[in-house]
């Protein structure tokens, strides 16, 4: 149970990579035309100011833009590229 956010956490949900986050969060925004701050901020367990940080990074790296009109988060080509090379380094590392 973590206090600050009056949920159940796992071990692993507290001890997340900040990479393991990004990931969580492309994985997100990817596939079904995008995804709203919601789905973003809830799939991966974050806080409104995480997500607002993370999501700053993101876009100002290229990996995700978003789209006034549909107000959702697209991921790019270069961030299809940036997690095809993670999945191939974590099937190897595995």
């Amino acid at each position: 149970y973590h206090p600050d956010t009056h949920r159940v956490t796992t071990y692993s949900m507290i001890y997340r990579s900040r990479t393991d986050i990004i990931i969580e969060i492309l994985e997100a925004a990817n596939g079904g035309g995008g995804a709203i701050k919601a789905k973003i901020m809830y799939h991966p367990f974050l806080s409104h100011d995480q997500m607002k940080e993370y999501l700053t990074l993101l876009t100002k790296n290229g990996l995700l833009n978003y789209d006034i009109h549909t107000r959702k988060f697209k991921t790019t080509k270069k961030c299809l590229r940036f997690l095809d090379i993670y999945n191939q380094m974590s099937d190897i590392v595995k």
